[in-house]
């Protein structure tokens, strides 16, 4: 039977498919996203107390009240955001959740959205299934910095939204508040909503500094602000996200949420919920041994013909391989494994654009010292040129 039109052009996520080449070659992966040590060890002790206390029913679907609590005191703990977390803060399965529950509850067909390009992935699939039509804004290499004058430009009278990502997959760039007010200007003159993906907010570098935009004068009451406990605090399987802001756009979200999954884990929601209020110096911990790493695999590419401009925040650094002779990213990645044992991710999948993006490839820095190691020496000793 033929797939719905829905998904008509959606291919399956590139993760997935170069996480099984890593592991049908046994090529190590410098592709997803997924850290090799887990995080806090105090943390997985609370959820195995939950197991072993019956939490192992169904939650609230908008998720137990000490976890939209943690969720609460986290917002105003680091930015200074108020939430009532009864009416402004719901529990996802992940900020992936997050994204699809969003689109699909707010997102009417024919409406237009304002996306930074290169996109995560499944901000294209869920545009697509919601209806929606994106407007891409393309952050362009070697800097990836939003251009104020594009992002003005992709406005027309059918635009509703602006789905932003900051810390930005896959470019590692982090807006600065000069971009930000740039983008809440035009949201406050369009009357647009915005949905920010913030999954990454506590992984910034060196000097950089992460900003919520809803903290911006006039976007309190038109930002919906997702995120997760998954890259801050090293627990990407457990899939517990969220969303906050405006009690109407929160309930947009669980409109459509108890649709998909209902309910999230239920022992895992009292066990994120002593993260965030018992372990809130981990991220900070976390983000200079990630800057460290980010470090040796940056010299190690260079060293190995792979120049790369260090990322400001997230997993994740660029290279452009247009002197390697390769047509495209795709057959860079795929050749990898054979000649080299090492799978990455061709950044050209999450473009519209793929003159912009063709020769891009993405390598992720959330893995062990020796893995970073092994990796970067094996590409210094491959045959990289096509």
């Amino acid at each position: 039977m033929a797939l719905a039109h829905r998904l008509d052009g959606i291919p399956p996520t590139i993760f997935s498919t170069m996480s099984a080449l890593a592991i049908r070659t046994g090529a190590l992966n410098l592709g997803q996203g997924f850290p090799d040590v887990d995080g806090p060890a105090s943390t997985i002790a609370r959820a195995g107390e939950a197991l072993r206390s019956g939490a192992n029913q169904y939650a609230p679907g908008i998720g137990v009240p000490a976890l939209r609590e943690a969720i609460a005191r986290h917002q105003q703990r680091h930015y200074g955001i108020s939430l009532d977390p009864d009416r402004e803060v719901v529990v996802t399965t992940g900020c992936t959740e997050a994204v699809a529950a969003a689109l699909l509850g707010l997102v009417d067909p024919g409406d237009e959205i304002i996306v930074l390009e290169p996109y995560y992935d499944s901000y294209v699939a869920m545009i697509q299934m919601s209806g929606g039509i994106r407007r891409p804004v393309t952050l362009r290499a070697p800097d990836f910095r939003l251009d104020v004058a594009a992002l003005r430009a992709a406005v027309t009278p059918a635009t509703r939204f602006v789905l932003l990502n900051s810390p930005h997959n896959p470019t590692g760039t982090v807006l600065t508040r000069e971009e930000l007010a740039a983008v809440a200007q035009v949201a406050v003159e369009h009357d647009l909503v915005v949905i920010t993906d913030e999954v990454y907010e506590h992984l910034v570098y060196d000097h950089h500094e992460h900003v919520p935009i809803a903290t911006l004068p006039g976007m309190r009451e038109r930002t919906l602000t997702l995120s997760s406990v998954g890259k801050s605090y090293s627990f990407t399987g457990w899939k517990v996200g969220w969303a906050t802001g405006p009690a109407a756009l929160v309930g947009a979200v669980l409109a459509a949420k108890q649709w998909l999954t209902f309910t999230s884990g239920s022992p895992l929601q009292p066990a994120v919920a002593q993260a965030l209020d018992e372990e809130p110096d981990f991220p900070r911990r976390l983000a200079a041994d990630l800057q460290s790493r980010r470090d040796l695999l940056c010299e190690g590419l260079a060293d190995a013909g792979l120049p790369v401009r260090p990322p400001a925040g997230t997993y994740f650094a660029s290279t452009d391989i247009t002197h390697l002779g390769w047509p495209d990213g795709l057959s860079f990645c795929e050749a990898l494994p054979e000649r080299a044992g090492v799978v990455a991710i061709p950044a050209q999948v999450f473009y519209d654009d793929q003159d912009a993006g063709r020769q891009l490839v993405r390598w992720a820095f959330c893995k062990e010292r020796d893995t970073i190691t092994d990796g970067v020496r094996r590409l210094a000793a491959a045959e990289l040129r096509a």
